[in-house]
């Protein structure tokens, strides 16, 4: 009989620390960071496919986003900082529900626009320094098995993927890399956006194959952003993997332990 409760003892002992130990684990994520592992190749060269990060989620303070599936009593932002022109942001999409990443092109009231490929902002453009180009080995890329889009197009599995490569410089002088793959279709040349109070305009680095602001708010197009959405600033990549899954330690990359992100 002792033996009995002393066992049941036990169980009840492991089943309370491990509620304690989802608890801190939850206020954690909700307070502080965030883990977040990079899906698709839209943020190409800043980030890629298999990046592993933690998103510092006290940068702009807490929204109902903040917490696990948007269930955070919270109207509007609490202990709310604004975000800068170049941040690199993860929020919530505002029709899908996902988890996007992107970078912070347009504050409230900016205008922004693309015409040849070259960013515009307030009617000024934000200049582009060819930097040579950017190689990848043309092959099925993270869990999802995207193969990349080339700019020396078509290329054969495990040949080398190339894109133009040019250093872009944002109002306020900060600068980052983004990739061109062609010169044509919709998002290098649109129509003039004025961003609304409240929201902002978000790109990917990878001009070409990045669903975001400039297109219609929908499953896959972004839109405008509402302030409330966004959960985090990124600020550095903990670890990269190069294979299906993060656990394959042997494909770790070595070159992106704790690398910054500009």
């Amino acid at each position: 009989m002792a033996r009995a409760k002393k066992s049941q003892s036990g169980i009840v002992e492991t089943i309370k620390t491990i509620v304690y130990a989802l608890l801190i684990a939850g206020i954690f994520r909700t307070l502080f960071f965030q883990p977040f592992w990079i899906p698709s190749g839209s943020m190409k060269e800043t980030l890629l496919i298999g990046d592993f990060l933690f998103v510092n989620k006290m940068a702009y303070g807490y929204s109902r986003y903040s917490c696990p599936f948007g269930i955070c009593p919270i109207t509007g932002r609490l202990f709310a900082s604004e975000p800068e022109r170049g941040d690199v942001v993860v929020f919530r999409h505002p029709v899908n529900g996902s988890d996007f990443i992107k970078r912070l092109i347009g504050l409230p009231g900016d205008t922004v626009q693309m015409k040849d490929g070259i960013l515009y902002i307030n009617g000024q453009m934000a200049p582009q320094e060819p930097a040579g180009v950017f190689e990848e080995v043309f092959e099925r890329q993270g869990p999802m098995g995207q193969t990349p889009a080339c700019a020396n197009s078509p290329v054969g599995m495990g040949g080398i993927c190339q894109k133009d490569r040019a250093v872009e410089t944002l109002p306020g002088g900060r600068q980052h890399v983004v990739l061109n793959i062609a010169d044509s279709g919709f998002g290098d040349n649109t129509p003039v956006f004025t961003v609304p109070e409240g929201h902002y305009f978000f790109m990917g680095d990878n001009r070409d194959n990045s669903q975001d602001s400039r297109y219609p708010r929908t499953v896959q197009g972004v839109g405008f952003v509402p302030a409330e959405n966004l959960i985090g600033r990124a600020d550095r990549v903990i670890f990269s993997a190069a294979g299906r899954s993060m656990l394959y330690f042997w494909t770790w990359r070595g070159d992106r332990f704790f690398k910054a992100i500009e």
